[in-house]
């Protein structure tokens, strides 16, 4: 500065004697006659004094602009700081700086009173306060596990890279209503909480709304849905005869069985009924609450992220039980999540989260209105730990469905709704219900065949035995669902191809997709995948050596050649 001024100086003094000398020839001028050779010379100087001192003045201010810059760059920096509060009986302040405090002053030009806890400030070299800033947008997201009092939370405990710590809040959550489990952002020294974020609940994870999905839409599963409403429905329309015989309600049961066979429409069905019932039986208006959790998307790379999210599910049961709702945690692919420990890909979550699941559910035994529902095709790969009694309580093992409970099957997705062909409705007198019912009925006894069509592979016994499975021992609910979609598309290539929009079903319709559909899945493993294959077929893995599927070109021609190397 002290340079600056002095250069200043200078330059003013330049520019005096630069004036000076322009007057003296300027005077000289004025002595000398034009006609005198020397006018020339002294016009002359003159303009080259003008230049130098255009010139002095540009050298000058470019000059004064590089000093103000080097100023600028090498002036030091203003700590940013925030406020924290009065100090009690005194003009000085509370501030937080980093990860240190201090007690500082506040510059006379600012109000301290307009100061709100939390505002960005900036402090000189003597940590006063000289300027109050716009609070700042950024910072961590916590968790609010505790709320302690109006000033107070407890946050973290379960987040990465943030153990659990108490921290204030900022002025604008002073008298905010903030609960276990809502997000507040953190300032970026970690000490106050200054924005709510209120709790979400995460989609990804469960549906609140149950389809109405009635018993009669359940086809084939008669005896498992009688064991579903004896060991959950009783328990809450009888509460009281429940207690008298000191019985406690049910907490879980595991749907198990083949793929395609109606696990997961049990389930919602079993929400949707079961809430019904209640319902009628109280006369009161509880509304179902159903979690359907999809197991591979809990599972998560980031170390106790996947437990966080267990923890989260049971957390949210539990409050909307208390709310009145009546709860179905329903998790789907169970084997994914809570696999036997020590063993499978996911050794090192399913050692975590077993546990974790463990401890949510022996915390259940205080609400009432939650029931746990596992499906597995695998059930012998769900921990043990999981599915003993008090955790879950009923292990019931949904089959693949015999011709009648085919037949029921099929009469669902195949009803008088359907648009059937004109000619099987006029042979029934325009009854439409009896020709979908004889396209049922002729659909199933042609599944239900033994013919070299419907061979579909051999099983080879540990014993020496060979048993051949046909297109009836593979049949799900989900491939009969299937064959209508598909016998429904000829129907409307037809039409297309054909103008006549009233073509309907036809029998050879559901033959040429039932054909199709077992065609498509014949697809077997190599003999390294065979024990899954089996527990997918309803074969006992113990007993069997290999299965071979019967290629098209040998049907009809005998038992299946057994395999070399089976033992």
């Amino acid at each position: 500065m002290a340079r600056r001024d002095n250069r200043r100086g200078d330059s003013q003094e330049s520019d005096e004697l630069q004036l000076r000398a322009v007057g003296l020839v300027d005077e000289l001028l004025a002595m000398t006659a034009p006609s005198d050779p020397k006018y020339q010379y002294l016009l002359l100087l003159r303009h080259q004094l003008e230049t130098d001192e255009r010139q002095m003045r540009d050298a000058q201010e470019v000059l004064e602009q590089f000093e103000e810059a080097y100023a600028k760059l090498t002036e030091t920096a203003s700590k940013i700081g925030m406020y924290l509060g009065p100090l009690e009986n005194s003009k000085k302040v509370f501030l937080a700086v980093g990860d240190g405090e201090y007690v500082g002053n506040v510059d006379p030009k600012l109000d301290a009173q307009d100061m709100t806890i939390g505002d960005r400030v900036i402090l000189n070299d003597a940590f006063a306060v000289v300027q109050v800033l716009p609070p700042h947008v950024a910072g961590p997201l916590v968790k609010v596990g505790e709320v302690l009092d109006d000033t107070r939370l407890r946050v973290g405990g379960d987040v990465q890279g943030l153990n659990s710590r108490i921290v204030g809040r900022g002025e604008a959550l002073l008298f905010a209503e903030l609960k276990p489990g809502d997000e507040v952002r953190m300032d970026p020294t970690g000490k106050l909480a200054m924005e709510h974020f209120p709790k979400t609940e995460s989609k990804d994870f469960f549906l609140e709304e149950v389809p109405q999905v009635p018993w009669d839409k359940v086809g084939g599963q008669d005896e498992v849905i009688e064991i579903i409403r004896d060991a959950i429905e009783k328990p809450l329309l009888y509460p009281e005869l429940y207690e008298r015989f000191g019985k406690r309600p049910l907490k879980g049961i595991l749907l198990y069985g083949p793929p395609g066979c109606g696990k997961t429409l049990i389930g919602k069905a079993t929400a949707y009924n079961l809430t019904k019932e209640y319902n009628q039986q109280t006369g009161q208006n509880l509304k179902e609450y159903f979690m359907y959790i999809n197991g591979p998307k809990i599972l998560n790379m980031w170390l106790g992220e996947s437990e966080r999210q267990v923890r989260e599910i049971f957390a949210t049961a539990r409050e909307k039980a208390k709310e009145g709702h009546l709860v179905f945690i329903f998790i789907d692919e169970a084997e994914s999540i809570l696999r036997t420990r020590n063993s499978g890909r996911w050794t090192n979550i399913s050692n975590t989260v077993v546990p974790q699941f463990c401890a949510e559910m022996d915390g259940l035994v205080s609400s009432a209105n939650v029931v746990v529902m596992l499906t597995s095709n695998r059930p012998d790969y769900i921990d043990p730990a999981i599915l003993r009694p008090e955790r879950i309580d009923r292990r019931v093992r949904v089959k693949r469905p015999d011709r009648k409970a085919a037949k029921d099957i099929l009469s669902i997705y195949l009803n008088e709704n359907v648009p059937i062909d004109c000619a099987l409705i006029e042979k029934h007198n325009g009854d439409k219900r009896a020709a979908a019912a004889e396209l049922v009925d002729n659909t199933v006894a042609h599944l239900w065949r033994k013919d070299a069509e419907t061979e579909f592979l051999d099983v080879f016994n540990r014993n020496g035995g060979t048993e051949r499975l046909y297109w009836k021992d593979l049949v799900s609910g989900a491939l009969l669902s299937s064959l209508v979609e598909r016998a429904k598309d000829f129907a409307i290539k037809r039409a297309i191809a054909s103008g006549n929009h009233t073509e309907g079903l036809t029998q050879e319709d559901l033959y040429k997709a039932l054909a199709l559909e077992f065609k498509e899945n014949e697809i077997f493993p190599k003999s390294d995948a065979v024990e899954d294959w089996l527990m997918l077929l309803d074969q006992a893995p113990e007993n069997v050596a290999d299965v071979k599927p019967i290629r098209q070109d040998t049907r009809g021609k005998g038992t299946a050649k057994k395999p070399s190397g089976v033992i």
